[in-house]
């Protein structure tokens, strides 16, 4: 890793986590950490290109046939990729398949790009994260070694208590709000080698328990609203991503807003 070093183009690759989900904007579209990011580096880099070939939905599989040749392609001085983690989620898991797509995927994105980026992705506590945990860090201490073997960065966001906080997650339990695309923005941002701006791991002040009553009527819309639908897709072999394009498919100079002063965190 080049420490302080002027990168001028970005490009991210993976599922709903790099698409920017739940962090909703005013017109109906999603942000996220990867927006907030090249923003950031668009301010210090003029001319600064960006892409953004994240789908909701995909699975380590689709990725690695959709995205990663059209990522490599665009020889991009950074390059992001974080997959894998739908494929755990699902009842059925060939971890043996997903660690290797993971490896053909960074043995073709590392030597494309100047710096590989890759992840190990926060988890949202609760028991849902305890029945899939063993999964997830198998596929973390893949990434660790992937990561050793072709000179990648790793951000390690599931180390980081903070991100664990359930208020750091939507109201559909598996996508983060907008602060902790926030908070993946500054993790990245530093992890390349750029001055801390804010505590990316700062702890949420305590938390006022909701009442058995406030519990249960989240869980029944959480219930109604995601988890039902999940299921479905899941029965009928759909994705939320199916037929949706990439947000971004070409790599071309960023266009966005500026990027906004932190906000030091939740009350």
């Amino acid at each position: 890793m080049q420490m302080n070093a002027e990168y001028t183009s970005l490009v991210a690759v993976g599922d709903s986590f790099t698409e920017g989900m739940s962090d909703l904007l005013p017109d109906g579209s999603y942000r996220g950490w990867a927006d907030l990011l090249a923003a950031r580096m668009a301010a210090r880099s003029p001319g600064f290109r960006y892409a953004n070939l994240a789908v909701r939905g995909k699975l380590i599989g689709q990725i690695v046939a959709e995205q990663v040749d059209v990522a490599a392609a665009m020889q991009a001085d950074v390059v992001t990729l974080v997959g894998g983690l739908n494929d755990t989620l699902r009842p059925k898991c060939d971890m043996t398949r997903v660690r290797d797509l993971l490896e053909e995927a960074v043995e073709r994105l590392s030597p494309s790009c100047k710096q590989l980026v890759l992840m190990r992705s926060p988890g949202r506590n609760g028991p849902v994260m305890e029945r899939f945990r063993p999964r997830m860090e198998e596929l973390f201490t893949h990434i660790d070694d992937l990561a050793s073997r072709h000179g990648a960065i790793v951000v390690d966001l599931y180390g980081a208590a903070a991100l664990g906080d359930q208020r750091m997650w939507d109201v559909d339990r598996l996508h983060l709000t907008a602060e902790g695309h926030r908070r993946v923005a500054e993790a990245v941002w530093q992890a390349l080698g750029h001055p801390p701006e804010d505590d990316w791991q700062l702890p949420l002040s305590a938390a006022v328990p909701l009442n058995w009553a406030a519990r249960r009527v989240a869980d029944a819309r959480f219930a109604r609203q995601h988890l039902a639908p999940w299921i479905v897709r899941r029965l009928t072999g759909r994705s939320s991503g199916d037929g949706r394009p990439p947000k971004r498919p070409e790599l071309l100079p960023y266009d966005g807003p500026l990027p906004q002063e932190p906000t030091g965190g939740l009350s």
